[in-house]
């Protein structure tokens, strides 16, 4: 599992000072960047400028449990569910001040930049993913 935890911002927030659901699908891809820079090991801007790969997301599922407001330090977990062959699914939970406050499910696409094209996940990077497999 990776953990990353974010900080509720002004900007993330609508005129109630909870955070508008839109920027809940910022706040996942900045988490899976951080799980590629951090987790994996590898650059996301490299891997996007050098390597003309992204990992667009294709389909997302989320269930808004409670909401996250300004000032709250959301804590967010990831977890590989599926790796294919060229998708990955990921599960995302959110917990603010130890209770669950979202999950989501996300499905990216190892995917050409150039060609905006599925790719098969390399061998390699499948193995990396593996680590964080749900268990």
């Amino acid at each position: 599992m990776f953990v990353k935890e974010k900080f509720i911002r002004f900007q993330h927030c609508d005129p109630a000072g909870i955070v508008f659901y839109p920027h809940y699908f910022v706040l996942f891809h900045e988490l899976a960047e951080d799980w590629f820079n951090e987790g994996i090991g590898e650059s996301y801007a490299q891997f996007v400028k050098h390597h003309g790969m992204g990992l667009p997301m294709a389909k997302i599922e989320c269930e808004f449990l409670a909401p996250n407001s300004i000032g709250d330090m959301l804590s967010l977990d990831l977890r590989v569910k599926r790796i294919g062959n060229s998708s990955i699914t990921l599960g995302v939970r959110g917990v603010t001040r130890g209770k669950e406050s979202l999950r989501a499910t996300l499905t990216v696409v190892h995917a050409s930049i150039r060609d905006l094209r599925p790719v098969r996940v390399p061998d390699d990077l499948r193995a990396v993913m593996e680590r964080f497999m749900e268990q």
